[in-house]
């Protein structure tokens, strides 16, 4: 066979594809009588056993390429096959010199089947003995349809029921027939467990209250994880809101920054380390009395190492005056404190642009003045506030009740109404709340972006 056709793509692009190739190869199987052993034949010679690929080469007849064993799998055929006639592939029959499978050459086999259109097919005889002749179906299948609907109709009927007593003002009673039946069950259950597993069991679900956390604990605990921490006041509804707040503020922080606080936790102001936590938030109670002079020592060291505090008086005042009950309550706080002279936040104030861009920090409220550090009278100052808190505010003080603001239930709905200003004032007090997290946390570096103008012009000279 000829093919005149120019190695480039002149006439054809035909020499360039690999159907070229593969037509060769055909040509080669097709034609084995003609040309011999070429290179499609000698690849399936090499997979049949060397009895039958000799005899092949020898007589024209078709070697054995893969055979059925006796478990049905194609596999190498055995030492013993040997090569079928063209002519007698359709009058043999199948056994161990002529397994069934695949003869001829790679690309043109042809199929030696076990069975044929001649073959009858019979049933086996019946076994005598123990035998017992069974269908595939052991059992009959169980209609699922009319439970279901029973099901569905029992509960539109529960449904309706519910709604009624609703309806009818067992509402009010829920809440006492709910804990009467929680209790019964727990009485029974208490009742019929021995003694001694009671006993550990009751010890096992004991929390230890705060005062019995050791202090290795505690350090373990607040320095594995980042946490908010807060003052314990001991007034419990402060308190509960406080962890509510720094919770709702701590998943909004894992939701759209980069930070992700743990829990957070209460302090003891006396007692507990200060040291591990970036940020405490102090809610200030009218009747707060001075610290003690040991207490205002840790304060003040966790406040010149870096830390920052938030007071919040939460009395929607402007919270530094001595005006108000918790003016003079935080008065009596940190009256005694080093704290440097004090301003309303300026409108170029790092904590107005440290995640977002901020003009007011309202809370629960809104009004009320953000209270920072004043700026450094001169350089030597401010060189020193920077090296000492990298120009961070170590106080904050508001009277907005942020707390309140951030406080979320368990489906993240907000417990406290923030007024006037709704929900748009609730985004506005996460979003101070974030502010006052980031710039807590990386300093005061968004204050170095002045200076771009002047450091590019400076490379370029």
């Amino acid at each position: 066979m000829l093919f005149h056709v120019t190695a480039n793509s002149d006439w054809s692009n035909l020499p360039l594809s690999g159907l070229f190739v593969e037509m060769l190869r055909r040509i080669v199987t097709l034609g084995p009588s003609q040309v011999g052993l070429e290179q499609g034949e000698q690849a399936a010679t090499l997979e049949a056993s060397p009895a039958a690929t000799s005899s092949a080469n020898s007589s024209g007849a078709l070697p054995p390429i893969q055979t059925l064993d006796g478990y049905g799998q194609l596999t190498s055929p055995p030492l013993r096959a040997a090569p079928l006639a063209p002519d007698k592939l359709d009058t043999t029959t199948p056994g161990p010199d002529h397994p069934p499978g695949y003869y001829g050459p790679s690309g043109a086999a042809r199929a030696f089947n076990l069975v044929t259109a001649k073959t009858t097919l019979k049933p086996l005889r019946t076994i005598e003995g123990s035998s017992e002749v069974i269908g595939y179906t052991l059992r009959k299948p169980m209609a699922l349809e009319p439970w279901l609907y029973f099901a569905a109709l029992g509960l539109f009927a529960a449904d309706v029921l519910a709604l009624l007593l609703l309806s009818s003002g067992w509402r009010w009673r829920r809440g006492a027939a709910a804990s009467g039946a929680a209790a019964l069950l727990a009485l029974a259950i208490l009742a019929a467990a021995p003694a001694s597993v009671r006993a550990e069991d009751a010890a096992a679900t004991a929390t230890p209250p705060m005062a019995a956390i050791s202090a290795d604990d505690f350090a373990l605990k607040a320095s594995l994880q980042t946490h908010l921490a807060y003052v314990i006041t001991g007034d419990p509804d402060i308190d509960r809101t406080s962890e509510e707040g720094l919770s709702g503020l701590s998943k909004v922080l894992r939701a759209r920054t980069a930070l992700e606080p743990a829990e957070p936790m209460g302090i003891d102001i006396d007692k507990d380390e200060l040291a591990f936590f970036p940020i405490l938030y102090w809610p200030v109670r009218e009747d707060a009395s001075p610290l003690s002079d040991a207490t205002l020592a840790k304060v003040d060291a966790f406040m010149k190492q870096g830390g920052l505090i938030i007071f919040d008086t939460r009395d929607h005042e402007t919270a530094i005056s001595d005006a108000g009950a918790q003016g003079q309550a935080l008065s009596r706080l940190i009256g005694q404190l080093d704290i440097p002279p004090l301003e309303p936040v300026p409108e170029t104030h790092v904590l107005t642009k440290s995640f977002y861009l901020m003009r007011s920090f309202p809370g629960r409220f809104d009004g009320g003045s953000l209270w920072v550090e004043a700026e450094p009278a001169d350089d030597a100052e401010r060189s020193e506030r920077s090296r000492r808190t990298d120009g961070v505010s170590s106080i904050v003080i508001t009277s907005n009740d942020f707390a309140g603001a951030w406080a979320l239930d368990e489906s993240n709905r907000p417990i406290y109404p923030a007024v006037p200003g709704g929900e748009v004032q609730r985004e506005m007090a996460f979003r101070a709340g974030v502010n006052i997290v980031m710039y807590a946390l990386t300093g005061n570096y968004k204050a170095d972006q002045v200076h771009v103008p002047a450091l590019l012009e400076r490379l370029g000279q």
